[in-house]
Parts: C-alpha cells; sequence; structure tokens
C-alpha cells in the first residue's frame, strides 16, 4: 500500500493537462454566468412588455338590446376598472408602473 502511494505521489505525467483543464473549465463557467446574466435580463424584460400588454389590454365591452315580434332582450355593458398600480395618465408601450429596475445586480455575501 506504502509503494502504490509513493508511486501515485511521484507520478506527475498528467500534471499539466490538469492545470489547462482547471482554467479552461474556469473561463467557461465565467463565461456562462456572464451569458446567464444577459439572458435573465432579456427574460425580465419580454415579460416586463408583456405585461404592460396585457395591463393596457381594455375589457370593457356593451351590446344593445334587441327586440323581436314575440320577446326581447335588455343591454348590458362593463367598465373595465384599473388595476391597483394603475392610474389614468399611464402612457401605454411603457414600462409597467409595478415593475422597477433597479440596475446592476447586488452582491449577496
Amino acid at each position: 500500500m506504502k509503494a502504490t502511494a509513493q508511486k501515485l505521489w511521484n507520478d506527475d505525467a498528467g500534471f499539466v493537462v490538469s492545470i489547462e483543464l482547471v482554467l479552461i473549465s474556469t473561463i467557461c463557467v465565467i463565461g456562462l454566468l456572464t451569458g446567464l446574466t444577459a439572458v435573465r435580463d432579456g427574460v425580465v424584460s419580454e415579460l416586463s412588455d408583456t405585461a404592460g400588454a396585457v395591463q393596457d389590454l381594455n375589457q370593457s365591452y356593451s351590446y344593445n338590446g334587441v327586440t323581436g315580434h314575440s320577446a326581447s332582450t335588455a343591454g348590458s355593458n362593463f367598465q373595465d376598472a384599473l388595476d391597483f398600480c394603475d392610474s389614468p395618465n399611464d402612457i401605454s408601450g411603457q414600462a409597467d408602473n409595478c415593475i422597477t429596475f433597479d440596475g446592476a445586480p447586488a452582491d449577496e455575501f
């Protein structure tokens, strides 16, 4: 057992290859984190755009009554109310009032 441990301790045939692999994998992880951050920012931006589009939908409707020979129906209407964070002065096509962009992410440690 001691001879095998001494043999492994003295063997440095794969040392240079392992250091290169560690450096390459470190560079790949740093690039992956940067790419995932860009994807996260893009997804948040697109979801904000989708939320603003849904917010701008007007769900109001109305229809008039109909009268026939022996039957009639009454008309009806519904007015869409503002959401809890909306105001009547909101500009269409801009970020939602409820969504804020704070800038760069903070260090969590």
